[in-house]
């Protein structure tokens, strides 16, 4: 069983490898064993001071100080299955994250000398495309941003973080799936935020699936319609894309600042053309569109009520769905319900940066709209619904939990730096 404080020490001193691993095998699966004792049957001892190497292609990343680990395991892209043993000689309390702070698990208990077991499925992508054909426009990469540099949603690993106040894993066990798959694109109020105290609700969406699907979030901060597609991030999404996925689609935050003119789009005519275009995209490739409209802004008036600073973008997505049949989920009605319900003296406390940002999300902001969101699933899309896990208390963003009351387990990686399109 291993505890996250023994691996500190060797970590920080590890030397870093310079060359590359080869690929791992097409359809391989990996077990480890982290007792201290000999390892179970078909799995690999993992030495608690065993630092991530590219050659062996699996091992603990470096971590800042006391809290929690992360281990990665080398994989191609795809879809993977995901079950770990929780639990030791003393009690734990195990939260669990992917990539980059995607929620999979939370506060899973076992008393002293028990184990849990959790089950999940993480999509791992890199940012290579496929080469276009002599002669013909296109690219071989996603055009990551330098915020992305080091980012493990778009590097060659999985990576699993161990959160919580007294994180324990014995066993861990991943192979390749083929399951549905949940694509998300959109801005910074969607993707997977990298950095603690920042959230978004894409980053908290796995958590409320069963473990027969995948959440695939290609969001990124700042991005627009526009811009999605030349830096290809939607070719990127499409390349992935298979008959019977979903692709849910929120811009607008970016693509009405007409101060940005290379990605402004019109809310009456070219907002609603791209909108159709990634729709077309989709349903050409066999997948399910799902239309958002984007959550407000922090911003009251003298009642106590939401200010509306989108403008006429709402209704365009709506009039989008209608005309081309895609189901809209309504997280600009719900966001005014639940800032509404909390009231300018408290709707801060959802929001990052201390409440000083009135656009972006702390992890109870994120969570809570993750459960708007999971709202619009169940009213809007009964088939992606189905995959929803069992036992799901309702929501009411007219009567949230009070953010004082939260508890999420945080990660390690913390920043000051505002999300990009602040």
């Amino acid at each position: 069983m291993w505890h996250r404080r023994a691996v500190l020490a060797a970590l920080a001193v590890a030397p870093a490898a310079s060359w590359a691993a080869e690929p791992a095998t097409p359809m391989q699966t990996w077990a480890f064993d982290f007792g201290d004792d000999k390892a179970a049957p078909g799995h690999v001892r993992v030495a608690r001071d065993a630092a991530y190497d590219p050659v062996v292609g699996h091992g603990f990343e470096p971590s800042s100080g006391p809290g929690p680990f992360l281990f990665s395991l080398a994989v191609p892209e795809g879809d993977y299955r995901v079950t770990v043993e929780l639990g030791g000689k003393a009690a734990s309390d195990t939260t669990i994250k992917a990539e980059s702070r995607r929620l999979m698990v939370e506060r899973i208990v076992a008393r002293a000398g028990k184990t849990a077991t959790v089950e999940f499925v993480v999509n791992v992508r890199t940012a290579a495309l496929k080469a276009p054909p002599t002669n013909a426009p296109g690219g071989v990469r996603v055009l990551l941003n330098p915020r992305e540099d080091g980012a493990y949603d778009w590097d060659d690993k999985l990576t699993l973080e161990f959160c919580g106040p007294a994180p324990a894993v014995r066993r861990l066990r991943v192979e390749p799936v083929t399951v549905p798959v949940v694509y998300l694109a959109g801005d910074s109020t969607v993707t997977d935020q990298r950095f603690e105290p920042g959230a978004s609700w894409g980053q908290m969406l796995p958590r409320f699936f069963k473990p027969d699907i995948s959440v695939a979030n290609h969001a990124e901060s700042g991005e627009t319609l526009k811009s999605f597609l030349f830096e290809h991030r939607l070719d990127k999404l499409l390349s992935a894309i298979k008959p019977g996925d979903w692709l849910l689609i929120q811009f607008g935050h970016n693509d009405q600042k007409v101060q940005w003119p290379q990605t402004y789009v019109e809310a009456a005519t070219t907002y609603r053309d791209y909108l159709k275009a990634y729709i077309g995209e989709a349903r050409r490739r066999g997948a399910r569109p799902v239309l958002l409209t984007s959550m407000h802004r922090r911003k009251f008036d003298a009642a106590g009520k939401i200010v509306n600073t989108h403008g006429d973008y709402p209704e365009a997505v709506r009039a989008v769905g209608r005309e081309t049949g895609v189901p809209v989920i309504d997280l600009l009605d719900m966001s005014a319900a639940l800032y509404e319900a909390l009231g300018p003296d408290n709707a801060w406390k959802a929001f990052a940066d201390g409440g000083k940002d009135a656009t972006h999300h702390n992890n109870y902001g994120a969570y809570v709209l993750a459960e708007c969101v999971v709202n619009g699933v169940r009213a809007q899309v009964p088939d992606l619904a189905a995959h929803l896990i069992d036992g799901l208390p309702p929501f009411d963003p007219a009567h949230p939990p009070s953010p004082d009351s939260f508890v999420l387990a945080p990660s390690a990686a913390h920043s000051t730096e505002t999300p990009r399109g602040n």
